[in-house]
């Protein structure tokens, strides 16, 4: 992907560096959520609590919200990049020599 100077916007269909990332600790932390709930459904239920493989899948959201950190930070990062080639464009157009 090409960066695109700050004053052009990103077409919105355009996908961007972390968005997968991002999608994808969504739906794992969703996942984790559920189970979460699931899991924790007996306790209130006053019936038999699930075995213990259960309590693990709730660790999904941990994972997810890892998955969607790093997605974020990597946005920011290639956001990052691309502001310093354009600030270094801008400056090499400024001080290039103009011929009379």
């Amino acid at each position: 992907m090409t960066p695109t100077p700050h004053h052009e916007k990103a077409r919105p269909d355009e996908a961007r560096p972390g968005d997968a990332l991002v999608k994808a600790g969504g739906i794992v932390f969703i996942l984790g959520a559920m189970a979460t709930l699931a899991t924790m459904a007996p306790l209130f239920l006053h019936t038999r609590p699930f075995p213990s493989w259960a309590w693990a899948v709730c660790m999904l959201m941990g994972v997810g919200f890892a998955i969607a950190a790093a997605g974020v930070l990597r946005s920011a990062a290639a956001q990052r990049r691309a502001a310093r080639l354009a600030q270094a464009a801008a400056a090499a157009r400024t001080s290039a020599p103009t011929s009379a």
